[in-house]
């Protein structure tokens, strides 16, 4: 017969080891907005693919965790998140101190420049003096949306907030827009490589503000979940066995992995 004693020192331990064992096997649910190439996209036939896509199945394989994934808006994924409707953001959200406020991160894991796209004919550039009275288009719930209405709209740059980035491009092509605001791979690969952006080109150089842009691009997760220990670990294996880099290489041509 077990004594009381030894019940109490075993059991807890038998249940700290069953939970291990439950997490090493469990789904990770990854709540993503899929309609930013080439990041994450949606094919004909459904299947989700991009290179968070691929980033994530990466890290689930890593954790021998099954990952499920779901879908919804970019502004509604920390909302979800904090719903529980999933367990992590893998999105391309970077990491800002306002977001941090709401969620925790894992460490950066990529860090792609945020740009402005026009006409090469508008000579426009990214600043309050050559915007004035233009209208700008950003995604809706995005850092770069911080960005502008902090800084140009309320100095007379009209700002426009799209759900779908592919929106933005399709309104710049009309000129509905006269610029819009994005992470450059995605402007590059969405638009400018397509016959709808023979017109257009980045205008001025990289839009840095470490207050608003963040430090790089994260997996989002609930304030206090123990598991960003467990993805920390294993997304600093992926870089280190270089697994991030090619994935980069794959969909970019370039290491965009934060060091």
């Amino acid at each position: 017969m077990i004594s009381k004693r030894v019940r109490t020192a075993v059991f807890p331990l038998l249940a700290c080891l069953a939970g291990t064992v439950m997490a090493q096997g469990a789904p990770l649910r990854m709540g993503l907005e899929p309609f930013y190439p080439p990041f994450e996209s949606k094919q004909a036939d459904g299947q989700l693919v991009g290179f968070d896509i691929d980033v994530g199945k990466a890290v689930c394989e890593r954790m021998a965790a099954k990952c499920s994934w779901v879908e919804t808006s970019f502004e509604g994924l920390i909302p979800g998140l904090k719903a529980k409707k999933f367990d992590v953001i893998n999105s391309a959200m970077n990491i800002t101190a306002k977001r941090r406020e709401s969620i925790d991160f894992t460490t950066p894991i990529y860090i792609v420049p945020i740009q402005m796209v026009a006409r090469r004919d508008s000579k426009l550039t990214p600043t309050v003096a050559s915007l004035k009275g233009k209208t700008v288009g950003v995604l809706q719930g995005a850092t770069q949306e911080d960005f502008v209405r902090k800084h140009w709209e309320k100095n007379g740059v009209k700002v426009v907030a799209y759900r779908d980035q592919a929106q933005i491009f399709l309104d710049l092509a009309s000129g509905r827009l006269d610029a819009g605001v994005q992470e450059a791979q995605t402007a590059m690969e969405g638009f400018l490589s397509k016959p709808q952006g023979k017109d257009f080109d980045f205008a001025g150089g990289v839009i840095s503000d470490f207050a608003t842009l963040g430090e790089g691009t994260g997996m989002g997760l609930r304030k206090g979940d123990p598991r960003k220990a467990e993805l920390d670990k294993a997304i600093a294996s992926l870089k280190q066995d270089g697994t991030l880099s090619k994935l980069s290489q794959k969909y970019f041509h370039r290491d965009i992995i934060a060091k």
